[in-house]
């Protein structure tokens, strides 16, 4: 199979702002809520905040900082990319293409767990913008604690207009993310810089000795802490998932040079406010700054968890579109938002989805310390699913010996699957809720796909040989009426003849002078060369007949606009050359209905009915010109 090179991204400040303002939004805003959950007082397994613990605490987050986003994100996880491309999918699309050598019951549960962390991802996108944008209007009950009535109803009415304008795409946002969090980063490292002039002493806590200190003599305390240190590295898959757009060399220059100091600096400056006075624990973010800068500081950090929020609402549209490209979930309306740059893209059903779910989540909990008790279990099952699939690609696609891999990749996952455990503890406090998110996904996930495959096969039965029919054809059964243009019949393969074509003759008694059956397939990179874009196939019982056969292949990121393909036909691939705006398309769609015929089980039926309704328009998904369609329908038993 003939791929495209993945796109090159040179090292340029640009492309450094620019992934400072998308990539880092979610995992740069942590520090405003991560210290003050530690010590919240309402968690089921409070941490008293003395020096001892302090130290601990600071400690632990600076290793797991240094751990799971240097370590297993930046170092290891994004030399995995597909083609540029990164993320769970991407890991999931790597396996598919090296899986010589993995039994088929391993391969399935290997992609099982990818599919599962692209499911805690989608959950994780529906409290990112809850806990985010929650914990900077919380910075008014810092300034005057008689706001504290405003921030639920604030909060929600930010949200409401976040997903609001996300129809008009993130193209002239994104434009002034990357200069607002460089404004952002270098004010929380200042902040910490002045907190660190409180209490000096506070730097001890770089060392590793504190927090295994801290786990060995209090394993208790640090055990149920770590659900909440967890906190700090949210959003360290997306460091992953955005390298398509940014390319890895911009991504770990932003992350080593700027990003992680500036987050070390604030969390040593929190750490030494509490050091200093317990009670500055309540909020010690926003009580670094001077009183007469918490308004304006209240202001900036709310634009940066808005744009926090943006980058996993971003993702999620990514994730879904990839998903269903990919035959996981079904085809959603996706809008592409801007002309120039790839891979921006708004899903209108997913976004009121994504809304209601966000503002539902804020009535709720109401505060994000709240809400931080279910934010852990999304992040640690992604990163863990993430830890495990890496090391299994790396072992196929680089040949790594595996007594390098296995003390590296048991060391990591140990990391995980304890942050894992500690936010299992917390299941009843909150933490049942990403769970319950991401398993129904993947129940729809992985009944859609099994659904698909049945009903594919049912309708190839329906629809018969391709052979067979232009052979009945060619010698006039039934004898039909030629007519002149050009019809473009879309199917699923080339062995089967389309229901449409089928219908059209037997009903009309009719067919067009020029006839492509085409199928669209979709690759396992992100993007098709365009010299591969078609390939034509022999159909030799229809090339005297003027039938001819097509196979046209879209990247699993790519829109799949049908017409723009036709359009590369030459008139020695087709008989003529194709004008697109004189051919008529033929579609056979598929009503689905229930029966008692073996495959599935009844749950698993009703809900891949139910999946089917909010499928895209066929007409839409392939940028075809309605006025140009032709759609004939059948009844499929599921």
């Amino acid at each position: 199979m003939t791929t495209e090179s993945a796109p090159a991204h040179p090292l340029r400040a640009g492309l450094v702002i620019g992934a400072l303002g998308v990539v880092f939004g979610d995992l740069g805003t942590s520090p405003i809520y991560a210290l003050q959950t530690l010590f919240d007082p309402r968690d089921p397994h409070p941490i008293s905040p003395t020096p001892e613990n302090v130290y601990g605490v600071v400690s632990l987050i600076f290793w797991s900082v240094m751990i799971i986003v240097t370590l297993t994100y930046v170092l290891l996880a994004m030399r995995a990319d597909n083609d540029g491309e990164g993320g769970i999918l991407a890991l999931i699309t790597l396996l598919r293409r090296w899986s010589k050598g993995i039994g088929p019951r391993l391969m399935a549960i290997l992609i099982a767990l990818g599919l599962l962390g692209a499911a805690m991802f989608l959950g994780d996108s529906m409290i990112t913008p809850a806990i985010s944008v929650l914990s900077a209007v919380e910075g008014l009950e810092v300034v005057d604690p008689g706001l504290h009535e405003l921030v639920v109803p604030l909060t929600s009415v930010i949200v409401f207009v976040l997903f609001l304008v996300q129809r008009f795409g993130s193209g002239v946002v994104g434009r002034v993310f990357g200069p607002v969090m460089v404004v952002w980063f270098t004010v929380i490292g200042a902040l910490g810089i002045s907190g660190i002039t409180v209490e000096p002493r506070i730097v001890r806590a770089l060392s590793p000795t504190y927090a295994i200190e801290f786990a060995v003599h209090h394993h208790g305390v640090a055990f149920f802490a770590l659900a909440a240190v967890v906190l700090a590295v949210t959003g360290a898959e997306a460091l992953y998932a955005d390298m398509g757009h940014f390319g890895r060399p911009s991504i770990t220059v932003a992350w080593i040079f700027f990003v992680a100091p500036a987050l070390v600096l604030c969390y040593l400056g929190q750490g030494a406010l509490i050091l200093h006075d317990s009670k500055d624990s309540s909020a010690p973010f926003f009580l670094l700054s001077p009183d007469w800068a918490r308004i304006p500081l209240v202001v900036l950090t709310t634009f940066a968890t808005v744009i926090a929020a943006q980058a996993v609402i971003s993702g999620a549209f990514s994730v879904a579109s990839q998903a269903g490209q990919l035959g996981y979930m079904p085809r959603l309306r996706v809008v592409h938002t801007s002309d120039r740059t790839y891979g921006q893209i708004y899903i209108p059903w997913l976004n009121w989805l994504l809304m209601v779910s966000v503002i539902t989540l804020v009535f709720a909990f109401r505060s994000s310390s709240a809400l931080a008790f279910a934010y852990g279990m999304a992040v640690t099952a992604t990163i863990s699913v993430t830890t495990l699939l890496f090391f299994v690609v790396a072992r196929r696609r680089w040949s790594v010996p595996w007594w390098i891999l296995a003390p590296l990749a048991a060391f990591l996952l140990a990391v995980d699957l304890l942050f894992f455990a500690a936010n299992v503890t917390k299941l009843l406090h909150g933490a049942w809720l990403p769970l319950v998110i991401g398993i129904t996904v993947f129940a729809i996930m992985t009944t859609w796909a099994r659904g698909s495959q049945i009903t594919q096969a049912r309708r190839s039965v329906m629809e018969g040989s391709l052979d067979e029919f232009l052979d009945d054809l060619a010698n006039d059964r039934p004898k039909v009426d030629v007519v002149d243009g050009t019809a473009v019949f879309l199917n699923r393969d080339l062995a089967s003849a389309p229901l449409a074509f089928r219908s059209n003759v037997a009903h009309n008694r009719v067919r067009h002078r020029h006839v492509l059956i085409a199928t669209v397939e979709v690759a396992t990179v992100p993007r098709v060369a365009p010299a591969d874009r078609v390939r034509m196939r022999a159909l030799d019982a229809g090339e005297a007949g003027g039938v001819r056969g097509a196979v046209i292949r879209f990247g699993y990121a790519e829109p799949p606009d049908v017409p723009s393909a036709l359009a590369m036909l030459t008139p020695w691939d087709c008989g003529k050359r194709v004008d697109v705006e004189d051919v008529t398309y033929f579609l056979s769609t598929a009503e689905l209905d229930y029966s008692d015929r073996p495959g599935m089980a009844a749950w698993r039926k009703r809900l891949f009915i139910a999946s089917s309704f909010v499928k895209a328009d066929v007409s839409d998904h392939f940028r075809l010109p309605r006025d140009q369609v032709v759609v004939l329908g059948t009844r499929i038993p599921v």
